[in-house]
């Protein structure tokens, strides 16, 4: 290999690495609300990772690097989530709940009882709310990390977040008296 090539290769893996350092925060929290879990999530996050590292070349530059990732950790989640079909699965948090400390602040019981709203979602809204509300991925990144259509991923976000909406009271309007 010639030294141009050389010193080329190395500056192209050290941008895809600062890259993939940059997504970690949103894998993290996409993880997270796909299994629930923070510890579980890191894990996720890591195989993930490992993944995108091991299977670098396969990535297309000038495509989307976070839609990219995103597959991938979505992929290992349900392969996991596959092999594990005979653990007890805590999708509305019961068991996950009688573990946890409350926390004697308001914000940690709104904070809770959005939790709990959103494990009652079916996963596909859950999924694509986490993608686009939390992760901030465009309607057509998230198509592409479903491997579904736009418009799928626009019905799915908007029951989801008609739901949330029911679920936590957000759509009660104030009924005012007249004397």
């Amino acid at each position: 290999m010639n030294p141009h090539r050389a010193s080329e290769a190395l500056a192209s893996r050290s941008s895809f690495k600062d890259d993939l350092v940059a997504e970690i925060p949103g894998l993290r929290a996409f993880a997270t609300s796909l299994c629930g879990s923070v510890s579980v999530a890191d894990d996720l996050v890591q195989d993930a990772l490992l993944k995108a590292w091991s299977n670098s070349s396969k990535f297309q530059p000038g495509t989307s690097l976070r839609a990219w990732l995103f597959t991938i950790l979505r992929n290992s989640y349900y392969s996991q989530y596959r092999r594990r079909v005979r653990e007890i699965q805590d999708s509305d948090g019961v068991y996950a709940r009688g573990i946890a400390v409350a926390g004697d602040q308001e914000s940690h019981l709104d904070l809770a009882d959005f939790r709990k709203a959103l494990a009652t979602l079916p996963p596909e809204q859950r999924e694509v709310l986490m993608l686009v509300g939390a992760s901030g991925l465009t309607y057509e990144e998230a198509a592409e990390v479903c491997a579904v259509e736009v418009g799928t991923i626009k019905s799915r976000l908007s029951r989801a977040r008609s739901k949330l909406s029911e679920l936590l009271g957000l759509d009660e309007r104030p009924t005012t008296s007249r004397p």
